[in-house]
């Protein structure tokens, strides 16, 4: 079965995403990307939920076997929502309104009742077909997607605002030491590939804990450690509000494990976690946090992946001097060297690293990056 990606804003990265994952991942447009699944990972998640996992993709789709309107000829009886986009050359709003109004005047003629969802351009938007709930939850409620000679079936679309409440509600942020969106953090996890349910991410750049929030969303187990005690307190106070969330919510997307397990090294001041009180006393292995330098630090086993933001150096309002330039590439590269010098002592050969490096924009409009390949 053939299934459509519509990628994000960086479609090079969303395409490594997909290839991470899945098979015979083709990039058929700037903004499209075909791939197979296995049988497997269809058992994994139902279809509708997939596009949840991946940071990349906009909105996910499953090619039509039937023409369009045949299929939407069996949809279950009731009020049918129709949303029509099409990524067609020469494809344009007058061109895909013309052929959503087509179809709708076929199955009215059929008996059915049927709401088409207006297009502003030849494409839906992700907040339109989210808002119009065209996520492909509801079988009455359909985005058909047009590329040439091909029609495909959404059957997903990144939720936004779940996005949003899980960047922005959080309640520890700190823009002073990077603001890493979920998205990048989903990416960079799936970056790893294809990995077992039970599986230990271990990110040693921690900070705000977004790594962390989802790997646990995602299913995985996860590890975090960084240099600033703050920062693992600030972890702490964010996988403690999501896990409440998480048990205040209907949504039952992600596979968060009831009730979620954290484990704490005791505190300087000797008082218990504020996770003791918000998740319970079942300290086993879903979730720990120390505080430790990445470059010398020695992390417990087991290690299956590596995913982390990391050390990004000073925040810069405008293009740095040359000298601010070196000496914020000399602090990263010596930083990220001597984790790498470190984690090379403590993984089996062959667990995966994904790390986002900094780089520097410059004066002539290029972007400078560490030089940390042998």
């Amino acid at each position: 079965m053939k299934y459509l990606a519509v990628l994000g804003r960086q479609p090079e990265l969303s395409v490594a995403e997909l290839e991470s994952l899945f098979f015979d991942v083709r990039k058929i447009s700037e903004k499209l990307a075909t791939f197979e699944m296995m049988d497997s990972d269809k058992n994994c998640a139902e279809e509708t939920d997939l596009i949840s996992r991946l940071g990349g993709s906009l909105k996910l789709a499953k090619k039509l076997d039937l023409k369009p309107i045949e299929f939407l000829a069996n949809l279950p009886e009731g009020k049918i929502t129709i949303g029509v986009s099409d990524y067609s050359k020469g494809a344009s709003k007058k061109s895909v309104s013309s052929e959503a109004l087509k179809l709708k005047k076929i199955l009215v003629r059929h008996g059915r009742s049927v709401r088409v969802v207006e297009n502003r351009e030849a494409v839906l938007s992700t907040a339109t077909s989210l808002h119009n709930g065209l996520s492909g939850k509801n079988e009455r409620k359909v985005e058909l997607i047009k590329v040439n000679e091909d029609w495909y079936k959404v059957i997903g679309v990144q939720n936004i605002d779940a996005y949003a409440e899980r960047d922005r509600v959080r309640p520890a942020r700190d823009s002073k030491v990077g603001m890493l969106p979920p998205k990048l953090a989903q990416v960079l996890i799936n970056l790893c590939g294809p990995l077992d349910s039970n599986s230990r991410i271990l990110d040693p750049f921690c900070g705000t804990g977004v790594v962390l929030q989802e790997a646990l969303l995602m299913g995985y187990r996860a590890y975090g450690t960084d240099i600033s005690e703050k920062m693992v307190e600030y972890s702490e106070k964010n996988i403690e509000w999501l896990a409440k969330s998480r048990r205040n919510s209907s949504e039952s997307v992600f596979a968060v494990v009831e009730p979620t397990t954290a484990e704490r090294v005791p505190r300087k001041d000797g008082r218990t976690s504020g996770l003791e009180e918000g998740l319970g006393r079942d300290f086993k292995t879903r979730f720990k946090i120390q505080q430790g330098d990445a470059t010398s630090f020695q992390w417990e086993k087991p290690i299956d992946a590596v995913a982390c933001e990391g050390y990004l150096g000073k925040p810069f309002s405008k293009i740095p001097t040359e000298m601010e330039f070196k000496e914020q590439k000399h602090e990263c590269q010596a930083i990220v060297l001597g984790f790498l010098k470190n984690l090379s002592k403590q993984i089996k050969t062959g667990v995966p690293v994904i790390i986002a490096a900094p780089s520097w924009l410059r004066e002539n409009g290029e972007y400078l990056r560490l030089e940390i390949l042998d």
